[in-house]
C-alpha cells in the first residue's frame, strides 16, 4: 500500500524516480507524485490516476524546469482523504520549507492538527501525511537541522509509517524514517537510493540497507549515516541483494499473473528439494527452531492471516487437525486483535502473510508474542517486519510477486504448511503410516500442476462463455471449502464481479434462495473424501432452480457431462493433497475472464498488495 522512492546522485533524477514508482506498481496506488529539489527549490508534480498521467505532466516541462539534484517521489493509495491531487503526495510544511512523502497511517493525527490549527496553522489537504510535514516544518523553525527536527517529532506520531523528507534549506541531503513500515536504502557509487521495496531499487544497485524501526538516516550523495531518535550512531549493515532482474519482468507474458500462475510448478519443486530425500525418512524442516520436546507439549495451534493467506491458514488448520490431532483455530487478523483471546505460553501461533508487512497480522503477533506463545511466521518476504517477533520462520521462497492478486505465493503458502504438518506429525509421533504416501505424492505434484496449465487453453475458452455472468456461487467441502473461497476471491478481486463461496452443505441454508439461469455454480468435487457424493447432490439441487454448474474435478466419471455444463478436468489427486492442484484452474479462471473483460488484470481498483494500515 503506497510506494516511496528517494533518489540523490548525477543521474536524471526524474527518470530515476519515475522508474522507481513503476515498479512499486504493484503495490496498489490511486494517484502520484514527485518533488524535485534544484538550487535551493522544491518543485511538486502529482497526477491522479495511473502513473502514466504523472508521466505527461512530466514530460511537457523543459530539462530546466525539471532539473534536480534530488528528489521523493510517491504513488498513494487512498486512506485519509479521497484521490485528489490536492492530497496526493509529496506535500509541503506551510512554509513550503519541507517536502515529505509517508507510506503508512498516523493514528493520532487528528490531535497533531488542532494543535497546529491553534498555532495558526491552515491546511489544504485531508491527510495525515500533511500534518507531519507541517509539525517538521514548525520544529525545523526551532532546531534549524531537519535530521534533529524529524528525531524531535518521531516520538509524538502513534501509528505506522515510512517517511521521506527533503529540506529547501538543506539542499545536500534526504532524511528518511521508520516505523512498522517497509523502507530500505540502497548504496550506489555517487548515488544513493530510497524506497519502499527492492523493486525500485534494483536497477541502481545491488548493495541495500534495511533501516530499523525509530532510525533516522541521512542519504547523502557519498554517504549514508544512521542514528537513533537520541542522536546514538548506529551501523551501516550493507547486504548484498540476491534478486535478478527477471523476478520483476513479465519474461513475455502479457500479465504479471498469468507469468506467477505459471511459475508455480517450480516454485513448489524448489521448496520440496532438500525437504523430501527419501519418503521413508523424516522430512528436513531445520527452519523450525523450537526443541521437538517442546512442539510435543503444544496444546493447541492458532493460525492468523488475512485475505488469499487466510485461505491458506484454513487449508492448514485441515492439515494439522487430520494428521497431528491438535486443535486448529484459524481467526482473521483483523479480528483477533480486537477481541479477548486465550493465546498463551502452551500455544503455537502460526502467521502468515505475503507480504510480511500486513498491518493487522503484525499486531496480532505482537499480542501473541506478549502473552508467551511461540511464533512461527510462513512469509515470502524473510526480511520484513513481522519476521522481527518469529520464533522461527518458514520462508516460501516465492520470489517477488508484482501482480496484486496472489497466486505463487499462495501456493507456496499451502506447501509449508503441508510440510510443516508432516513435520509436526513426525515430531508428534502420529499417522506414521500415512506419511510416506503423502511424501511420495508430495513430490509429484509438480508434474501434475505442469499437466494443469497445459489445459489453459481450454480453459480460456470456458472462461470466455462465462465472463457474461455477473454473479456467481462457488461452493466446496472439507479440504477444498477454502479452495472455493479463494476461486471466489480471485474472481471478485480482478474481475470485479460477485462471487461468493459457501460450504455446499449451507447451499440450501440460504444460499439456494439466490439461484437461477443467472447465477452460475462452481464447484470442487475429489473423489476418495466421504462428501464427495453429497457436493453432487448439492450440485443437483442448485440445478433443479436452473443455475448453470461448473466444476472442477479429478474424477473421469462420464456421468459427470450430463449434470455439469462446464467441466475442468485435473489429473488424478488424493483429496488432502487436491487444494494444490485445484486452486489453479481458479486462478486461471478468474485471470481469463478479467482479461476478456479488459480490466486492468495486474493493478484491480481498490487493493493493494502490502496492506500496511489496519
Amino acid at each position: 500500500m503506497c510506494g516511496i522512492v528517494g533518489y540523490i546522485g548525477d543521474s536524471n533524477v526524474e527518470k530515476v524516480l519515475m522508474q522507481g514508482l513503476d515498479s512499486l506498481k504493484y503495490r496498489g496506488y490511486d494517484s502520484a507524485g514527485v518533488a524535485l529539489y534544484d538550487n535551493g527549490n522544491i518543485k511538486v508534480f502529482k497526477a491522479v490516476g495511473k502513473l502514466e498521467n504523472l508521466q505527461n505532466k512530466l514530460s511537457a516541462l523543459s530539462d530546466d524546469e525539471k532539473r534536480a539534484s534530488m528528489g521523493i517521489g510517491h504513488i498513494r493509495w487512498a486512506t485519509h482523504g479521497s484521490a485528489t491531487e490536492v492530497n496526493a503526495h509529496p506535500h509541503l510544511s506551510m512554509d513550503g520549507n519541507i517536502a515529505i512523502v509517508h507510506n503508512g497511517i498516523i493514528e493520532n493525527y487528528k490531535e497533531l492538527k488542532s494543535e497546529l490549527e491553534a498555532k495558526g496553522y491552515v491546511f489544504k489537504s485531508q491527510t495525515d501525511t500533511e500534518v507531519v510535514a507541517y509539525l517538521i516544518g514548525d520544529e525545523y523553525k526551532k532546531v534549524g537541522d531537519l535530521k534533529v527536527a524529524v528525531q524531535h517529532i518521531i516520538p509524538r506520531l502513534k501509528g505506522a509509517y515510512a517517511l521521506c523528507i527533503m529540506c529547501k534549506d538543506e539542499g545536500d541531503k534526504i532524511v528518511v524514517v521508520r516505523k512498522n513500515a517497509p523502507l530500505v536504502i540502497g548504496i550506489g557509487n555517487g548515488e544513493n537510493i530510497v524506497a519502499s521495496d527492492i523493486p525500485a531499487i534494483i536497477s541502481t544497485t545491488s548493495n541495500i540497507v534495511y533501516l530499523n524501526d525509530d532510525e533516522v538516516a541521512v542519504v547523502k550523495k557519498d554517504s549514508v549515516e544512521i542514528e537513533d531518535l537520541n542522536g546514538n550512531k548506529m551501523p551501516l549493515n550493507i547486504q548484498k541483494m540476491s534478486i535478478e532482474m527477471d523476478a520483476i519482468s513479465k519474461m513475455g507474458y502479457k500479465h504479471y499473473m498469468l507469468k506467477e500462475i505459471y511459475e508455480q510448478p517450480n516454485i513448489v519443486r524448489n521448496l520440496l528439494c532438500g525437504r523430501i530425500t527419501n519418503v521413508n525418512a523424516p522430512i528436513s524442516l531445520d527452519e523450525v527452531k523450537i526443541s521437538r520436546d517442546a512442539l510435543k507439549q503444544l496444546s493447541r495451534v492458532q493460525i492468523i492471516a488475512c485475505g488469499t493467506s487466510l485461505h491458506a491458514g484454513q487449508i492448514g488448520r485441515y492439515l494439522i487437525e487430520d494428521l497431528v490431532g491438535v486443535a486448529t483455530e484459524v481467526e482473521p487478523a483483523s479480528e483477533y486483535i480486537y477481541r479477548k483471546n486465550t493465546t498463551d505460553k502452551n500455544s503455537l501461533v502460526i502467521a502468515i502473510s505475503q507480504s510480511g508487512e500486513t498491518a493487522d497480522t503484525i499486531t496480532a503477533v505482537r499480542q501473541a508474542k506478549e502473552k508467551g506463545a511461540y511464533i512461527i511466521v510462513i512469509t515470502n518476504r524473510p526480511d520484513s517486519n513481522i519476521t522481527r517477533y518469529a520464533d522461527s520462520i518458514l520462508n516460501v521462497n516465492a520470489g517477488i510477486e508484482v501482480s496484486v492478486a496472489a497466486t505463487k505465493s499462495y501456493t507456496a503458502q499451502l506447501l509449508t504448511l503441508y510440510l510443516f504438518a508432516i513435520y509436526f506429525a513426525e515430531v508428534k509421533g502420529v499417522s506414521l503410516d500415512r506419511l510416506p504416501s503423502i511424501k511420495e505424492e508430495l513430490v509429484s505434484i509438480p508434474v501434475k500442476m505442469e499437466e494443469v496449465l497445459s489445459s489453459d487453453a481450454d480453459i480460456e475458452k470456458k472462461a470466455e462463455t462465462l465472463s457474461k455472468y455477473q454473479n456467481f456461487v462457488y461452493i466446496g467441502r472439507g479440504v477444498n471449502l477454502p479452495t472455493a473461497m479463494e476461486g471466489a476471491l480471485k474472481l471478485k478481486e480482478i474481475s470485479y464481479i460477485n462471487a461468493n463461496a459457501y460450504p455446499a452443505g449451507e447451499l440450501k441454508h440460504g444460499p439456494i434462495a439466490l439461484l437461477d439461469e443467472n447465477m452460475p455454480v462452481v464447484s470442487v468435487l475429489i473423489p476418495g473424501h466421504i462428501s464427495y457424493d453429497k457436493t453432487i447432490s448439492n450440485c443437483e439441487e442448485a440445478r433443479a432452480r436452473g443455475a448453470k454448474l461448473i466444476t472442477i474435478t479429478s474424477s473421469d466419471d462420464k456421468e459427470l457431462e450430463k449434470l455439469f455444463d462446464v467441466i475442468i478436468r485435473i489429473p488424478v489427486v488424493s483429496d488432502m493433497l487436491s487444494p494444490l492442484l485445484a486452486v489453479i484452474p481458479f486462478q486461471l479462471l478468474a485471470y481469463h475472464i478479467s482479461n476478456f473483460l479488459g480490466k486492468d488484470v495486474d493493478q484491480p481498483r481498490n487493493l493493494a498488495k502490502s496492506v500496511t494500515v489496519e
